[in-house]
């Protein structure tokens, strides 16, 4: 288990570019299999769950060739859908969450799909129950084994169309039955289906091979499914976490920063959010320029009451970046309630902060009020673990800023989300070392 050897109080300047979307890369590559063609994606990001993925889908017959540092070809031509039955098979998707996504493009494909229940954050419950209510709608038939560990067995012999209400607007849901329903008879519409730009790179992507979906940025989608799908390629967007994540570093550590090529129109209401902890952002083309300040001030509402950021289903803010917000409010003037809705586990890392001397106060399991120090203290440096990516990645906020050595243990949940990201900090003035 390796670790990170964090000297805090570095100024950071200069540019980084953010890596491809990892979200948006474990469903774009699972895509790979609805075709016997080749499909080019390029911008992938270098980090482990990424990099399991792609080595998963060698295993099961997939060949691929890496074009460049970032570009990769699969031919899913010859895919051994019998691996699905294998010992190996089992430890590797059981090791990776988005291995879930297998299941709507095997299912369309070959008529049948089997998946070991997935692994991924612990950040609390994550239930599939929206996957498999999608596949049943459409007429596939499913079977929970809770037999070496639990596995999920799906027949999909005859998959025909069907409208469907989801019962929550599920990312991974809505990009799995979608990947199912492209190759189904007649036409499906999905209502409350998920619309992050993830699911709209899917769609288009999903369409330049042959599909006919419609609805494309909203919550209704409609597929008229087709009999086959052809070859593409396709570029994936920079991770919209990952920008968010160098924001709040920028802030923490008065540094100035330019996050290069950014794609603005597709971050939603991000920037937004974080200007209402008074952060200040320049918009020069596609970069974010992030000056260096001395202070930020938090918003309050317009009736003078406490800020409150939450999590909200696109176009609302997203769940991943609210760990971020919560450590940059450490040093900022003004008080915020943070409510993480749709994780009880995600806030448990504040235990760290409050050991470095951040003034919070853990409401209830979803709920932590910050009291921010507007610079009038430091955290101290301790040693403390990273629990799952989200959080990692704000410990090391939390490191970088505090006066002193920190060190970070179970740096291996980071590089499950950012690649090479002590590398490319350093380059900008950090001191972190991998030990």
């Amino acid at each position: 288990m390796a670790s990170f050897k964090v000297t805090g109080g570095r100024k950071l300047s200069g540019e980084i570019t953010p890596q491809g979307a990892k979200n948006e890369a474990l469903q774009i590559l699972c895509a790979v299999v609805l075709t016997a063609e080749p499909v080019t994606i390029h911008n992938i990001p270098n980090i482990r769950d990424v990099n399991q993925l792609i080595d998963l889908l060698g295993d099961m017959g997939v060949k691929i060739r890496r074009l460049s540092e970032s570009s990769v070809e699969f031919d899913a031509s010859q895919v051994n859908i019998d691996y699905l039955e294998s010992e190996t098979y089992k430890a590797k998707a059981a090791a990776l969450r988005g291995s879930v996504m297998l299941l709507g493009p095997t299912l369309a494909r070959f008529k049948k799909g089997r998946i070991p229940s997935p692994g991924g954050d612990k950040i609390g419950r994550r239930r599939l129950d929206t996957h498999f209510m999608g596949f049943m709608k459409l007429g596939a038939k499913f079977n929970y084994s809770a037999e070496d560990g639990g596995f999920y067995e799906v027949d999909a012999s005859h998959l025909t169309g069907a409208y469907m209400l989801l019962d929550e607007a599920s990312v991974t849901g809505t990009a799995n039955i979608l990947m199912a329903a492209v190759l189904a008879k007649g036409t499906t519409t999905i209502y409350h289906a998920a619309c992050e730009p993830y699911i709209q790179q899917l769609c288009k992507m999903l369409n330049r091979m042959g599909a006919k979906i419609s609805g494309i940025g909203s919550n209704l989608l409609t597929i008229e499914g087709v009999e086959i799908l052809g070859g593409t390629e396709h570029t994936m967007l920079p991770d919209m976490i990952e920008i968010g994540s160098f924001i709040g570093m920028a802030a923490m550590t008065q540094s100035e920063i330019t996050i290069k090529n950014c794609k603005i129109p597709e971050l939603g209401i991000i920037p937004d959010v974080f200007r209402k902890l008074g952060i200040k952002l320049e918009f020069r083309g596609d970069d974010i320029f992030v000056p260096a300040q001395e202070h930020y001030e938090l918003e309050n509402f317009i009736d003078g009451s406490m800020l409150t950021i939450s999590d909200h289903p696109w176009p609302g803010f997203t769940p991943d970046l609210l760990s971020i917000i919560l450590v940059t409010a450490i040093q900022a003037k003004g008080t915020v309630l943070i409510h993480q809705k749709m994780f009880e586990s995600r806030l448990f890392f504040v235990d760290r902060l409050i050991e470095m001397g951040a003034q919070i106060i853990l409401c209830d399991p979803h709920r932590a009020t910050v009291v921010g120090f507007d610079r009038k203290q430091n955290l101290k440096g301790i040693r403390m673990s990273s629990p799952d990516i989200r959080a990692g990645v704000s410990l090391l906020i939390a490191a970088m800023s505090a006066t002193g050595t920190s060190i970070i243990d179970n740096i291996e949940q980071i590089d499950r989300g950012y690649q090479n990201i002590d590398t490319r900090l350093n380059a900008l003035g950090a001191e972190i070392v991998r030990i």
